[in-house]
């Protein structure tokens, strides 16, 4: 089988057509198909752009069809959470409506989904559940997907307290819903529910080490910085962190901690989005290629047309702007 593995969508329906059109898909009883080939989505289809519910049904009807498989997105979790009641906070939700710390904000940045469905409870219903049956991972034998890092120990810590070891329940929504208090537990090396899928849907970020810090392009001074985790040679924090030379050149050339080195290493190639990538798109390595190339910025919506090579190159990419 030979894929088409598609990047964030974030609710640019109009996009998604004529990416599939100028692959050679086609729309037949109800579905965008191609011939020989299989769409493979690597989630974030909501929040941001103007067609959210028209997103969401091409890739759903797509799966449903079998032309296409879908994995889930942080903002896919983020939405079932918004919408799951919290069991320990009567009134709100496991991600906060009311909060004074987060609700605002969480509203905010769900609030072009919001706009298409909070007056149709039964199709937000509909739209969660379809949520819900998505796997957090796709490992098919050609290759790999999964939305922000490939993570083996907690995708094996997760399988067994998964549904058929790769799709989350609403009952372990609480546990993934639930930050730690305290940051050094956050970081601990020791897998939870919450790490877990924080680091499948999000990628990893680690403190720097005491006393130092940066300053980001919106002057706000950070402590934390997100890892080029799939880069056998980033073991640095100067080298690992997924930030413009400028401000890497102002972190340590200290070692990153062992167990937030994790070196895609393995016969299939891998898949990711998340990443808000610009530029001309190419792959992270050899083996790992990032297809969100920042289409809810103004950037391009970007496919990745794998014909079995070992080797992944820039001539892979598919894109329309």
């Amino acid at each position: 089988m030979q894929y088409d593995i598609i990047g964030d969508l974030h609710g640019h329906a109009d996009h998604l057509i004529a990416l599939l059109t100028k692959m050679g898909y086609r729309e037949t009883q109800g579905a965008w198909r191609h011939p020989e080939r299989q769409a493979l989505f690597v989630g974030d289809f909501i929040d941001r752009g103007p067609q959210q519910i028209k997103t969401v049904m091409i890739v759903r009807r797509m799966v449903e069809a079998g032309s296409a498989q879908a994995i889930m997105g942080n903002h896919e979790l983020n939405a079932i959470a918004w919408f799951l009641p919290d069991p320990d906070q009567p009134n709100d939700f496991l991600r906060s409506h009311h909060s004074p710390q987060y609700g605002e904000t969480n509203r905010r940045q769900h609030a072009a989904f919001l706009a298409e469905v909070e007056h149709n409870p039964a199709l937000h219903q509909e739209i969660i559940d379809w949520f819900l049956s998505l796997p957090l991972w796709l490992e098919l034998p050609e290759l790999r997907l999964v939305h922000a890092c490939w993570h083996p120990p907690f995708i094996e810590f997760f399988k067994p307290l998964l549904i058929d070891g790769r799709y989350l329940s609403p009952e372990l929504m609480v546990a993934a819903s639930r930050e730690p208090n305290d940051l050094a537990d956050k970081d601990d090396p020791q897998p939870s529910v919450f790490k877990a899928v924080e680091a499948l849907t999000k990628g990893i970020e680690t403190p720097l080490p005491a006393g130092h810090d940066f300053i980001d392009k919106d002057q706000i001074t950070r402590r934390r910085v997100r890892l080029r985790w799939w880069d056998a040679a980033a073991d640095t924090y100067q080298t690992a962190a997924m930030l413009d030379s400028s401000i890497r050149a102002q972190l340590p050339a200290l070692p990153i901690p062992p167990h937030q080195r994790l070196p895609y290493q393995a016969h299939q190639p891998l898949f990711i989005g998340h990443y808000w990538l610009t530029g001309e798109p190419t792959p992270l390595s050899n083996q790992v290629a990032c297809v969100d190339y920042s289409i809810a910025k103004h950037g391009k919506l970007c496919a990745y047309r794998w014909q079995g090579e070992k080797i992944l190159t820039s001539e892979g990419y598919c894109c329309v702007a």
